[in-house]
Protein backbone atom coordinates (compact mmCIF):
# COMPACT_ATOMS: atom_id res chain seq x y z
CA UNK A 1 0.00 0.00 0.00
CA UNK A 2 0.91 3.37 -0.54
CA UNK A 3 -0.44 7.17 1.48
CA UNK A 4 -0.12 9.61 -1.22
CA UNK A 5 -1.15 12.35 1.08
CA UNK A 6 2.13 13.27 2.43
CA UNK A 7 5.58 12.66 0.70
CA UNK A 8 6.43 14.45 -2.26
CA UNK A 9 4.46 14.22 -5.31
CA UNK A 10 7.01 13.46 -7.82
CA UNK A 11 8.29 10.41 -6.17
CA UNK A 12 5.10 9.09 -4.87
CA UNK A 13 3.87 9.15 -9.05
CA UNK A 14 6.99 7.90 -10.35
CA UNK A 15 7.49 4.63 -7.81
CA UNK A 16 3.14 4.50 -8.87
CA UNK A 17 3.59 5.22 -12.48
CA UNK A 18 6.37 2.91 -12.89
CA UNK A 19 4.88 -0.56 -12.51
CA UNK A 20 1.39 0.99 -14.31
CA UNK A 21 3.55 1.87 -17.58
CA UNK A 22 4.66 -2.03 -17.57
CA UNK A 23 1.65 -3.41 -17.17
CA UNK A 24 0.27 -1.43 -19.52
CA UNK A 25 3.06 -2.52 -21.86
CA UNK A 26 2.71 -6.50 -20.79
CA UNK A 27 -1.45 -5.79 -21.40
CA UNK A 28 -0.78 -5.16 -24.47
CA UNK A 29 1.33 -7.90 -25.34
CA UNK A 30 -1.30 -10.16 -25.31
CA UNK A 31 -2.44 -8.61 -28.59
CA UNK A 32 1.04 -8.33 -30.05
CA UNK A 33 2.51 -11.33 -29.25
CA UNK A 34 -0.86 -12.61 -31.13
CA UNK A 35 -0.64 -10.70 -34.00
CA UNK A 36 2.95 -10.83 -34.91
CA UNK A 37 3.06 -14.66 -34.31
CA UNK A 38 -0.55 -15.11 -36.14
CA UNK A 39 1.14 -12.89 -38.87
CA UNK A 40 4.00 -15.08 -39.05
CA UNK A 41 3.00 -18.58 -38.65
CA UNK A 42 -0.14 -18.48 -39.28
CA UNK A 43 -0.42 -16.06 -42.44
CA UNK A 44 -1.69 -12.02 -43.45
CA UNK A 45 -5.67 -13.18 -43.16
CA UNK A 46 -4.95 -13.96 -39.85
CA UNK A 47 -3.07 -10.67 -39.05
CA UNK A 48 -5.70 -8.92 -40.73
CA UNK A 49 -8.80 -11.30 -38.75
CA UNK A 50 -7.21 -10.10 -35.43
CA UNK A 51 -7.13 -6.37 -36.39
CA UNK A 52 -10.76 -6.31 -37.17
CA UNK A 53 -11.02 -8.11 -34.07
CA UNK A 54 -9.37 -6.05 -31.78
CA UNK A 55 -11.30 -2.92 -31.83
CA UNK A 56 -14.77 -4.39 -30.73
CA UNK A 57 -12.76 -6.56 -28.15
CA UNK A 58 -11.12 -3.19 -26.96
CA UNK A 59 -14.98 -1.80 -27.02
CA UNK A 60 -15.64 -4.64 -24.07
CA UNK A 61 -12.44 -4.07 -22.32
CA UNK A 62 -12.27 -1.07 -22.08
CA UNK A 63 -16.20 -0.90 -20.91
CA UNK A 64 -14.37 -3.51 -17.76
CA UNK A 65 -11.54 -1.16 -17.28
CA UNK A 66 -13.43 1.86 -17.44
CA UNK A 67 -15.83 0.98 -14.86
CA UNK A 68 -12.85 -0.70 -12.65
CA UNK A 69 -11.06 2.94 -13.11
CA UNK A 70 -14.10 4.43 -11.87
CA UNK A 71 -14.82 2.31 -9.02
CA UNK A 72 -11.02 2.60 -7.99
CA UNK A 73 -11.38 6.65 -7.64
CA UNK A 74 -13.67 5.67 -4.96
CA UNK A 75 -12.21 3.34 -2.87
CA UNK A 76 -8.37 5.74 -3.23
CA UNK A 77 -11.10 8.46 -2.01
CA UNK A 78 -12.17 6.23 1.14
CA UNK A 79 -8.46 5.04 1.56
CA UNK A 80 -7.68 8.18 1.96
CA UNK A 81 -10.23 9.04 4.33
CA UNK A 82 -9.02 6.01 6.67
CA UNK A 83 -12.74 4.65 5.42
CA UNK A 84 -11.79 1.09 4.87
CA UNK A 85 -14.84 -0.81 6.11
CA UNK A 86 -16.73 1.13 2.89
CA UNK A 87 -13.40 0.11 1.15
CA UNK A 88 -14.13 -4.05 1.91
CA UNK A 89 -18.06 -3.39 0.63
CA UNK A 90 -17.35 -1.28 -2.32
CA UNK A 91 -14.67 -4.39 -3.79
CA UNK A 92 -17.19 -7.15 -2.89
CA UNK A 93 -20.40 -5.23 -4.59
CA UNK A 94 -17.76 -4.12 -7.42
CA UNK A 95 -16.96 -8.24 -8.08
CA UNK A 96 -20.61 -9.10 -7.46
CA UNK A 97 -22.47 -6.78 -9.74
CA UNK A 98 -19.48 -6.88 -12.41
CA UNK A 99 -19.38 -10.55 -12.74
CA UNK A 100 -23.04 -10.68 -13.60
CA UNK A 101 -22.76 -8.15 -16.61
CA UNK A 102 -19.57 -9.55 -17.78
CA UNK A 103 -21.29 -12.95 -18.22
CA UNK A 104 -24.52 -11.73 -20.00
CA UNK A 105 -21.77 -9.28 -21.88
CA UNK A 106 -19.56 -12.73 -23.03
CA UNK A 107 -23.09 -14.32 -23.92
CA UNK A 108 -24.45 -11.86 -25.99
CA UNK A 109 -20.96 -11.10 -28.16
CA UNK A 110 -20.79 -15.03 -28.61
CA UNK A 111 -24.43 -15.31 -30.57
CA UNK A 112 -23.68 -11.81 -32.40
CA UNK A 113 -20.32 -11.74 -33.38
CA UNK A 114 -21.77 -12.96 -37.19
CA UNK A 115 -23.99 -9.91 -37.60
CA UNK A 116 -21.53 -7.11 -35.99
CA UNK A 117 -18.68 -7.85 -38.50
CA UNK A 118 -21.22 -8.00 -41.33
CA UNK A 119 -21.92 -4.09 -40.14
CA UNK A 120 -18.20 -3.60 -40.18
CA UNK A 121 -18.01 -5.30 -43.63
CA UNK A 122 -15.46 -7.60 -43.18
CA UNK A 123 -14.31 -9.14 -46.09
CA UNK A 124 -15.39 -12.48 -47.06
CA UNK A 125 -12.09 -14.41 -47.64
CA UNK A 126 -11.30 -13.30 -43.87
CA UNK A 127 -15.00 -13.49 -42.85
CA UNK A 128 -15.17 -16.72 -41.45
CA UNK A 129 -11.77 -16.88 -39.17
CA UNK A 130 -12.46 -13.58 -37.87
CA UNK A 131 -15.99 -15.06 -36.33
CA UNK A 132 -14.03 -17.94 -34.90
CA UNK A 133 -11.20 -15.66 -33.45
CA UNK A 134 -13.53 -12.96 -31.89
CA UNK A 135 -16.34 -15.30 -30.36
CA UNK A 136 -13.41 -17.27 -28.05
CA UNK A 137 -11.99 -14.25 -27.11
CA UNK A 138 -15.64 -12.79 -26.02
CA UNK A 139 -15.82 -15.51 -24.00
CA UNK A 140 -12.65 -14.67 -22.07
CA UNK A 141 -14.77 -11.31 -20.84
CA UNK A 142 -15.56 -11.89 -16.78
CA UNK A 143 -11.97 -13.32 -16.74
CA UNK A 144 -11.02 -9.68 -18.06
CA UNK A 145 -13.25 -7.76 -15.44
CA UNK A 146 -11.96 -10.21 -12.60
CA UNK A 147 -8.56 -9.17 -12.55
CA UNK A 148 -9.24 -5.62 -13.35
CA UNK A 149 -11.35 -4.90 -10.82
CA UNK A 150 -8.74 -6.61 -7.96
CA UNK A 151 -6.07 -4.99 -9.86
CA UNK A 152 -8.15 -1.35 -9.59
CA UNK A 153 -8.82 -1.96 -5.86
CA UNK A 154 -4.90 -2.98 -5.28
CA UNK A 155 -3.93 0.60 -7.41
CA UNK A 156 -6.61 2.24 -5.07
CA UNK A 157 -4.44 1.57 -2.51
CA UNK A 158 -1.27 2.65 -3.77
CA UNK A 159 0.02 -0.87 -4.36
CA UNK A 160 1.09 -1.26 -8.19
CA UNK A 161 3.45 -3.07 -8.36
CA UNK A 162 1.80 -6.51 -7.67
CA UNK A 163 -0.70 -6.39 -10.40
CA UNK A 164 2.05 -5.92 -12.43
CA UNK A 165 3.95 -8.95 -11.45
CA UNK A 166 0.23 -11.40 -12.41
CA UNK A 167 0.96 -9.69 -16.30
CA UNK A 168 4.35 -10.69 -16.68
CA UNK A 169 3.79 -14.57 -15.94
CA UNK A 170 0.25 -14.28 -17.76
CA UNK A 171 2.04 -12.73 -20.57
CA UNK A 172 5.16 -14.90 -21.05
CA UNK A 173 2.67 -18.05 -20.68
CA UNK A 174 1.03 -16.02 -23.22
CA UNK A 175 3.99 -15.66 -25.55
CA UNK A 176 5.00 -19.65 -24.20
CA UNK A 177 2.04 -21.39 -25.26
CA UNK A 178 1.78 -19.26 -28.67
CA UNK A 179 5.12 -20.17 -30.29
CA UNK A 180 4.47 -23.20 -28.87
CA UNK A 181 1.04 -24.31 -30.59
CA UNK A 182 1.08 -21.67 -33.05
CA UNK A 183 4.93 -21.91 -33.65
CA UNK A 184 5.85 -25.41 -33.24
CA UNK A 185 2.46 -27.63 -33.64
CA UNK A 186 1.03 -25.48 -36.60
CA UNK A 187 -2.18 -24.96 -35.15
CA UNK A 188 -4.38 -22.09 -36.52
CA UNK A 189 -6.27 -18.92 -35.00
CA UNK A 190 -8.52 -20.84 -32.94
CA UNK A 191 -5.23 -21.52 -30.70
CA UNK A 192 -4.23 -18.19 -30.79
CA UNK A 193 -7.55 -17.22 -29.57
CA UNK A 194 -7.75 -19.56 -26.55
CA UNK A 195 -4.02 -18.87 -25.74
CA UNK A 196 -4.80 -15.57 -24.84
CA UNK A 197 -8.41 -17.01 -22.91
CA UNK A 198 -6.42 -18.97 -20.74
CA UNK A 199 -3.54 -16.28 -19.89
CA UNK A 200 -6.24 -13.86 -18.71
CA UNK A 201 -7.61 -16.93 -16.44
CA UNK A 202 -4.32 -17.20 -15.33
CA UNK A 203 -3.78 -13.27 -13.85
CA UNK A 204 -7.25 -13.79 -12.77
CA UNK A 205 -6.87 -16.20 -10.31
CA UNK A 206 -3.92 -15.07 -9.45
CA UNK A 207 -4.91 -11.67 -8.40
CA UNK A 208 -7.56 -13.25 -6.21
CA UNK A 209 -5.79 -15.48 -4.76
CA UNK A 210 -3.10 -12.51 -3.66
CA UNK A 211 -6.15 -10.43 -2.35
CA UNK A 212 -7.53 -13.16 -0.18
CA UNK A 213 -3.98 -13.84 1.70
CA UNK A 214 -2.17 -10.56 1.70
CA UNK A 215 -4.49 -7.74 1.74
CA UNK A 216 -6.85 -7.56 4.74
CA UNK A 217 -7.60 -3.81 4.17
CA UNK A 218 -9.15 -4.57 0.73
CA UNK A 219 -10.24 -8.37 0.60
CA UNK A 220 -13.68 -8.97 1.20
CA UNK A 221 -13.12 -13.02 1.56
CA UNK A 222 -13.62 -14.52 4.92
CA UNK A 223 -16.50 -12.08 5.02
CA UNK A 224 -20.24 -12.14 4.14
CA UNK A 225 -20.41 -11.15 0.48
CA UNK A 226 -23.26 -8.59 0.05
CA UNK A 227 -24.19 -5.81 -2.74
CA UNK A 228 -24.62 -2.63 -0.51
CA UNK A 229 -27.07 -0.48 -2.72
CA UNK A 230 -25.70 2.96 -1.75
CA UNK A 231 -22.33 1.72 -2.79
CA UNK A 232 -23.76 0.46 -6.00
CA UNK A 233 -24.73 3.79 -6.77
CA UNK A 234 -21.64 5.27 -6.17
CA UNK A 235 -19.84 3.27 -8.28
CA UNK A 236 -22.03 3.40 -11.06
CA UNK A 237 -21.90 7.46 -10.34
CA UNK A 238 -18.20 7.04 -10.98
CA UNK A 239 -17.78 3.27 -13.28
CA UNK A 240 -20.61 4.53 -15.87
CA UNK A 241 -19.45 7.67 -17.11
CA UNK A 242 -15.38 6.31 -17.60
CA UNK A 243 -17.22 3.01 -18.68
CA UNK A 244 -18.87 5.31 -21.31
CA UNK A 245 -15.23 7.85 -21.79
CA UNK A 246 -13.46 4.30 -22.03
CA UNK A 247 -15.50 3.16 -24.63
CA UNK A 248 -16.10 6.28 -27.15
CA UNK A 249 -12.38 5.08 -28.37
CA UNK A 250 -13.05 2.08 -29.26
CA UNK A 251 -16.47 2.36 -30.81
CA UNK A 252 -14.69 5.11 -33.06
CA UNK A 253 -11.62 2.63 -33.76
CA UNK A 254 -14.78 0.55 -35.24
CA UNK A 255 -15.75 3.27 -37.43
CA UNK A 256 -12.38 4.05 -38.80
CA UNK A 257 -11.81 0.60 -39.25
CA UNK A 258 -14.93 0.36 -41.79
CA UNK A 259 -12.78 3.04 -43.53
CA UNK A 260 -9.46 0.81 -43.15
CA UNK A 261 -11.37 -1.78 -44.69
CA UNK A 262 -12.37 0.12 -48.02
CA UNK A 263 -8.46 0.43 -48.60
CA UNK A 264 -8.12 -3.43 -48.71
CA UNK A 265 -6.17 -6.41 -47.35
CA UNK A 266 -2.40 -4.90 -47.26
CA UNK A 267 -3.37 -1.79 -45.59
CA UNK A 268 -5.85 -3.42 -42.61
CA UNK A 269 -3.02 -5.90 -41.90
CA UNK A 270 -0.59 -2.54 -42.22
CA UNK A 271 -3.18 -0.42 -39.66
CA UNK A 272 -3.29 -3.52 -37.42
CA UNK A 273 0.44 -3.38 -37.26
CA UNK A 274 0.89 0.33 -36.77
CA UNK A 275 -2.45 0.20 -34.11
CA UNK A 276 -0.42 -2.17 -31.87
CA UNK A 277 2.35 0.48 -31.77
CA UNK A 278 -0.07 3.41 -30.91
CA UNK A 279 -1.31 0.88 -28.09
CA UNK A 280 2.05 0.70 -27.15
CA UNK A 281 2.93 3.93 -27.16
CA UNK A 282 -0.38 6.02 -26.18
CA UNK A 283 -1.55 3.60 -23.17
CA UNK A 284 1.09 3.46 -21.11
CA UNK A 285 0.19 7.57 -20.87
CA UNK A 286 -2.63 6.50 -19.67
CA UNK A 287 -1.19 4.49 -16.59
CA UNK A 288 0.44 8.30 -15.72
CA UNK A 289 -3.09 9.89 -16.15
CA UNK A 290 -4.14 6.75 -13.68
CA UNK A 291 -1.69 7.69 -11.61
CA UNK A 292 -2.48 11.10 -11.25
CA UNK A 293 -6.53 9.94 -10.61
CA UNK A 294 -5.03 8.26 -7.57
CA UNK A 295 -2.81 10.83 -6.28
CA UNK A 296 -5.69 13.24 -6.80
CA UNK A 297 -8.54 11.50 -5.19
CA UNK A 298 -6.67 10.46 -2.30
CA UNK A 299 -5.67 14.09 -1.35
CA UNK A 300 -9.13 14.80 -2.19
CA UNK A 301 -10.61 12.22 0.55
CA UNK A 302 -7.90 13.07 2.78
CA UNK A 303 -9.10 16.51 2.40
CA UNK A 304 -5.38 18.06 1.16
CA UNK A 305 -6.29 20.34 -1.32
CA UNK A 306 -2.61 21.92 -1.15
CA UNK A 307 -1.35 18.78 -2.63
CA UNK A 308 -3.21 18.21 -5.55
CA UNK A 309 -2.04 20.89 -7.91
CA UNK A 310 1.64 19.79 -7.39
CA UNK A 311 0.74 16.35 -7.88
CA UNK A 312 -0.79 17.30 -11.38
CA UNK A 313 2.40 18.91 -12.42
CA UNK A 314 4.24 16.23 -11.51
CA UNK A 315 2.64 13.70 -13.80
CA UNK A 316 2.59 15.97 -16.53
CA UNK A 317 6.26 16.25 -16.22
CA UNK A 318 6.61 11.87 -16.24
CA UNK A 319 4.21 11.95 -19.46
CA UNK A 320 6.91 14.56 -21.30
CA UNK A 321 9.48 12.26 -20.24
CA UNK A 322 7.82 9.11 -21.15
CA UNK A 323 6.88 11.39 -24.48
CA UNK A 324 10.57 12.34 -25.78
CA UNK A 325 11.50 8.42 -25.56
CA UNK A 326 8.71 6.83 -27.19
CA UNK A 327 8.99 9.79 -30.57
CA UNK A 328 12.39 8.63 -30.80
CA UNK A 329 11.56 4.86 -30.97
CA UNK A 330 8.84 5.34 -33.32
CA UNK A 331 10.35 7.77 -35.57
CA UNK A 332 13.39 5.45 -35.85
CA UNK A 333 12.65 1.85 -35.52
CA UNK A 334 9.41 2.21 -37.79
CA UNK A 335 10.54 -0.16 -40.36
CA UNK A 336 11.84 -2.72 -37.59
CA UNK A 337 8.70 -2.60 -35.42
CA UNK A 338 6.10 -3.34 -38.40
CA UNK A 339 8.74 -6.24 -40.04
CA UNK A 340 7.92 -7.82 -36.95
CA UNK A 341 4.58 -8.01 -37.77
CA UNK A 342 4.27 -9.97 -41.31
CA UNK A 343 6.38 -11.90 -43.51
CA UNK A 344 5.90 -13.72 -47.01
CA UNK A 345 4.02 -12.56 -49.74
CA UNK A 346 2.72 -8.93 -49.50
CA UNK A 347 5.38 -8.25 -46.72
CA UNK A 348 6.87 -5.30 -47.99
CA UNK A 349 3.60 -3.43 -48.75
CA UNK A 350 2.53 -3.72 -45.49
CA UNK A 351 5.95 -2.55 -44.29
CA UNK A 352 5.94 0.28 -46.62
CA UNK A 353 2.34 1.37 -45.81
CA UNK A 354 3.17 0.61 -41.76
CA UNK A 355 6.30 2.98 -41.83
CA UNK A 356 4.82 6.07 -43.43
CA UNK A 357 1.99 6.54 -40.89
CA UNK A 358 4.78 6.11 -37.88
CA UNK A 359 6.69 8.41 -39.58
CA UNK A 360 4.09 10.80 -38.83
CA UNK A 361 2.40 9.62 -36.12
CA UNK A 362 5.34 9.48 -33.46
CA UNK A 363 5.33 13.36 -33.82
CA UNK A 364 1.85 13.10 -32.51
CA UNK A 365 2.33 11.10 -29.26
CA UNK A 366 2.74 14.21 -27.21
CA UNK A 367 -0.66 14.86 -27.58
CA UNK A 368 -2.39 11.88 -25.69
CA UNK A 369 0.54 12.40 -23.10
CA UNK A 370 -1.13 15.77 -22.20
CA UNK A 371 -4.32 14.69 -22.65
CA UNK A 372 -4.45 11.62 -20.66
CA UNK A 373 -2.76 13.90 -17.69
CA UNK A 374 -5.46 16.36 -17.28
CA UNK A 375 -8.03 13.50 -17.49
CA UNK A 376 -6.49 12.19 -14.50
CA UNK A 377 -6.21 15.16 -12.77
CA UNK A 378 -10.64 15.89 -13.56
CA UNK A 379 -11.26 11.86 -12.70
CA UNK A 380 -9.82 11.97 -9.61
CA UNK A 381 -11.53 15.07 -8.87
CA UNK A 382 -14.61 13.04 -9.02
CA UNK A 383 -15.65 14.90 -12.52
CA UNK A 384 -16.43 11.63 -14.22
CA UNK A 385 -18.72 13.29 -16.93
CA UNK A 386 -16.14 16.01 -17.70
CA UNK A 387 -13.97 13.65 -19.77
CA UNK A 388 -16.72 11.49 -21.31
CA UNK A 389 -17.46 15.34 -22.62
CA UNK A 390 -13.80 15.82 -23.88
CA UNK A 391 -13.14 12.29 -24.80
CA UNK A 392 -16.33 12.20 -27.29
CA UNK A 393 -15.52 15.74 -28.81
CA UNK A 394 -12.23 14.44 -29.76
CA UNK A 395 -13.68 10.97 -31.14
CA UNK A 396 -16.39 12.75 -32.81
CA UNK A 397 -13.68 15.16 -34.86
CA UNK A 398 -11.27 12.24 -35.24
CA UNK A 399 -13.94 9.76 -36.49
CA UNK A 400 -14.98 12.42 -39.17
CA UNK A 401 -11.19 13.50 -40.22
CA UNK A 402 -10.67 10.42 -41.30
CA UNK A 403 -13.78 9.85 -43.57
CA UNK A 404 -12.33 12.83 -45.08
CA UNK A 405 -8.82 12.06 -45.21
CA UNK A 406 -8.35 8.65 -44.94
CA UNK A 407 -9.61 7.92 -48.76
CA UNK A 408 -7.58 10.58 -50.20
CA UNK A 409 -4.37 9.85 -48.02
CA UNK A 410 -5.04 6.36 -46.92
CA UNK A 411 -3.99 5.21 -43.29
CA UNK A 412 -1.46 8.33 -43.17
CA UNK A 413 -4.40 10.19 -43.32
CA UNK A 414 -5.69 8.31 -39.61
CA UNK A 415 -2.50 10.11 -38.04
CA UNK A 416 -3.64 13.45 -38.90
CA UNK A 417 -7.01 13.02 -38.08
CA UNK A 418 -5.98 11.75 -34.81
CA UNK A 419 -3.43 15.16 -34.18
CA UNK A 420 -6.70 16.92 -34.95
CA UNK A 421 -8.88 15.49 -32.53
CA UNK A 422 -6.28 15.77 -29.40
CA UNK A 423 -5.72 19.06 -30.88
CA UNK A 424 -9.29 20.15 -29.94
CA UNK A 425 -9.62 18.45 -26.69
CA UNK A 426 -6.38 19.81 -25.45
CA UNK A 427 -7.64 23.08 -25.90
CA UNK A 428 -10.75 23.02 -24.12
CA UNK A 429 -9.20 20.78 -21.80
CA UNK A 430 -6.80 23.10 -20.36
CA UNK A 431 -9.51 26.29 -20.18
CA UNK A 432 -11.30 24.09 -17.97
CA UNK A 433 -8.70 22.72 -15.73
CA UNK A 434 -7.52 26.33 -14.85
CA UNK A 435 -11.52 27.23 -14.19
CA UNK A 436 -11.71 24.39 -12.37
CA UNK A 437 -8.67 25.28 -10.33
CA UNK A 438 -10.03 28.83 -9.33
CA UNK A 439 -13.42 27.71 -8.65
CA UNK A 440 -12.45 25.05 -5.95
CA UNK A 441 -9.48 27.19 -4.88
CA UNK A 442 -6.65 24.58 -5.63
CA UNK A 443 -3.51 26.00 -4.09
CA UNK A 444 -0.23 26.25 -6.90
CA UNK A 445 1.54 24.87 -3.99
CA UNK A 446 1.73 22.52 -0.92
CA UNK A 447 1.01 24.37 2.32
CA UNK A 448 -0.64 27.40 0.81
CA UNK A 449 -3.99 28.10 1.97
CA UNK A 450 -7.30 28.10 -0.25
CA UNK A 451 -7.73 30.42 -2.75
CA UNK A 452 -3.91 30.62 -3.60
CA UNK A 453 -4.84 29.94 -7.22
Amino acid sequence: MRDMTKGEPYGHLWRYALPLLLGNWLQLAYNAVDSIIAGRFIGQNALAAEGIAAPVMNLVILAISGTCIGAGVLMSEYFGAKNYGKLKKTMSTMLLCGAAVCLVTAGLGFILTPQILRFMEVPDEIFAITVIYMRITFLGAPFTFFYNAIAAGMKSVGDSKTPLKFLMFSALLNAGLDLIFLGLLGFGIVCSAVTTVVAEAVSAGLAAYYMATREPVLSPFGSRWSVDGDILADILRYGLPSALQQTIQPVCKVLIQGQVNALGVSSIAAFNAVTRVDDFACIPEQGIGASISTFVAQNRGAGRKDRIRPGYRAGVTLGLMYYVVICAVGLFLRRPIVSMFVTGSGAEEVVRLGSEYLGVMAFFYLWPALTNAVQGFFRGMGKMFTTVIFTFVQASIRTVSTMILAPRMGIVGIAYSCMIGWSVMLFFETIYYFITCKKLGLPRKEGQVDGAV
